[in-house]
Parts: C-alpha cells; sequence; structure tokens
C-alpha cells in the first residue's frame, strides 16, 4: 500500500515523507524476497535505484541458494547479510563468501557477470539466509568503466555509539565518517539499531535525497507509529528527527541524485536504452566474459 503527500510542514522526519510504502513480494530466481526500491512514484533515492530484502528464510538440507550467472551493467551491487552466506563468483575470476556484516561492493561498468549460491560447506544443511541486496547506479561518466569488486570486513565498516544508540556505516560518507567501500558517487547508507527508546535527530548529517528501511521493531513521530517492512522517502534529508522504540533496527540511504534518469531493464542499468538494447543483444549471444568454474547461465527474460 503507498500513500503519498503525507504530514507536510515541520522539523521532524516523518512529517517530511513524500511516500510510505509496505514491502511488497518479489520472486528472484527460485528466491522470494521482499522488493523495495524502485515502485511507479519513485524510480530512485540519491544514486539507489534498487533495494532487495532477502528472507529471512529457513532452508533446509536440500534447499539452496543457487542464481546462475547473469550480467550486470552500469551499476554497483551492494550485498549485506544479517544472517546465512553466500558465495559469490564472477567474470573478474573473484571468489568470496560473504557472511554478515561484511560487504561485497561489484562494480559493473561495462559489463561484468556473476553467481550467487549457497556456499559448499553449507549446502547439505539446514541454514538461514537474510539480508539486503542493492544496486546504486554509476556516473554517466562512469557507465562503460572496467568492472571491479571489493570485499569489506564486518571489523572494517566504521562503527560507533552514542547514547545508547549502536550506529554502522556500511557506505559512502556520513557523519564526518567514511566507509572504506569504494563508492563513486556522494552517498551513504547507514545501520542504526536500540535496545531501548531512543530519539534519533540527525538533522545536518545527511545531503541529497533519503530513504529509511525499518527492518524491524517501530519508529514513531507526531503520535504515528511505523512499523517493520516499511520504506520512509523524505522530501528533505536534511531534516531527520524521530524516535526509534527499544529493539528497532532501521537503515538510512541516500545522496546527491544524478541530473539524468536511469533506466532499468533486468540487470542493466543505464542513462540511454540504447545502451540496454546493446546489453541485451550481447547476452542472448553469449558475448560477456564467462564466469571460471559455473557454467550456468540465466537467459534474458521474455
Amino acid at each position: 500500500m503507498l500513500f503519498t503527500n503525507l504530514f507536510r510542514g515541520n522539523t521532524h522526519f516523518m512529517s517530511n515523507i513524500d511516500f510510505i510504502r509496505e514491502e511488497t513480494a518479489a520472486n528472484i530466481g527460485n528466491f522470494l524476497v521482499g522488493r523495495l526500491l524502485p515502485f511507479r512514484q519513485k524510480r530512485s533515492i540519491g544514486p539507489f535505484v534498487f533495494i532487495d530484502h532477502m528472507g529471512p528464510a529457513c532452508l533446509a538440507d536440500h534447499e539452496n541458494l543457487d542464481v546462475g550467472p547473469h550480467p550486470h551493467i552500469g551499476l554497483s551491487t551492494l550485498t549485506y547479510l544479517f544472517d546465512g552466506s553466500i558465495f559469490h563468483q564472477d567474470s573478474l575470476g573473484t571468489a568470496m563468501e560473504i557472511t554478515p556484516g561484511a560487504v561485497n561492493w561489484m562494480t559493473g561498468g561495462k559489463g561484468v557477470v556473476h553467481s550467487e549460491r549457497t556456499p559448499e560447506h553449507l549446502r547439505q544443511r539446514d541454514k538461514f539466509l537474510h539480508g539486503l541486496q542493492i544496486w546504486v547506479a554509476l556516473p554517466k561518466e562512469l557507465e562503460f568503466m572496467d568492472p571491479t569488486f571489493h570485499h569489506t570486513e564486518a571489523k572494517d565498516i566504521p562503527s560507533w555509539e552514542e547514547n545508547g544508540v549502536k550506529y554502522r556505516l556500511i557506505a559512502g560518507e556520513a557523519f564526518n565518517k567514511k566507509s572504506p567501500v569504494p563508492v563513486y558517487s556522494k552517498l551513504y547508507m547507514l545501520e542504526i539499531k536500540t535496545s531501548a527508546d531512543a530519539l534519533i535527530d540527525i538533522r545536518g548529517e545527511l545531503y541529497g535525497e533519503s530513504g529509511l528501511y525499518i527492518l524491524e521493531g517501530e519508529i514513531a513521530s507526531n503520535g504515528h507509529i511505523y512499523d517493520a517492512k516499511k520504506i520512509l522517502i523524505t522530501k528533505d534529508a536534511h531534516l531527520c528527527s524521530f524516535t526509534m522504540k527499544a529493539n528497532t533496527t532501521v537503515y538510512i540511504f541516500g545522496g546527491e541524485p544524478f541530473p539524468e534518469e536511469r533506466y532499468i531493464y533486468w540487470n542493466f542499468v543505464a542513462t540511454d536504452k540504447q545502451i540496454i538494447e546493446a546489453a541485451k543483444e550481447r547476452w542472448r549471444n553469449h558475448e560477456f566474459p564467462k564466469v571460471p568454474g559455473d557454467d550456468g547461465y540465466v537467459p534474458l527474460p521474455g
């Protein structure tokens, strides 16, 4: 359900929202995820163009995540897990297991191919999987850059505590801190956790457009309560003040928007539809680089 033009007028975060949207389900391969962005009324938040909430899922010993080799162009992917593990392989030769709290950051640029599977050591066991998968569009001048991959361990993510509230700067710059994840535009992705009720006032710390996703718990403002699995989009990131209830986790993401529109088809992001058409033809013709050791192939939709 989507609500528009709500609670306009003062300096509280929730009275500054353009949209409140409940999470909706989408099928990605053989896995059900909560699709958060994009949607019809809002195609991007700063440079963020796609956000999926995976799980939480309990997979039996015969069930595994198996997303075969598929391509990306014009974006960076960010994978962040709360629980479980994913084995990433790509056409650069990367083979990396990501675990909770770490960040996998893969930049597609002119074209990269990768697969995401349950690691071999977990495939015959019961296991959990829960996390976020995010796409960040590249600036126009970097759309055709060479692809790259960067893994950041959980211990290297900037983390701090203020007044009993725990913060992590997963990517980008904010609070006079900088994440080691090598982003290509002005952005931020923050994790905020509370164990007791707490007023969060981060006016002046953010910039550009901003969105807030409630993973668990509740936030309150002006007598209104917003519960888990909702994404809230602000009109002005600088007006950001709200109360987080005890045992709540939220993710705030955003940054400076690009001047150009972004087009999305399947796993392709571009400033020009012709770039996407060319990528579609390259994938149909098997002209993208291969993933060493993984000969699977995800066909182009349709």
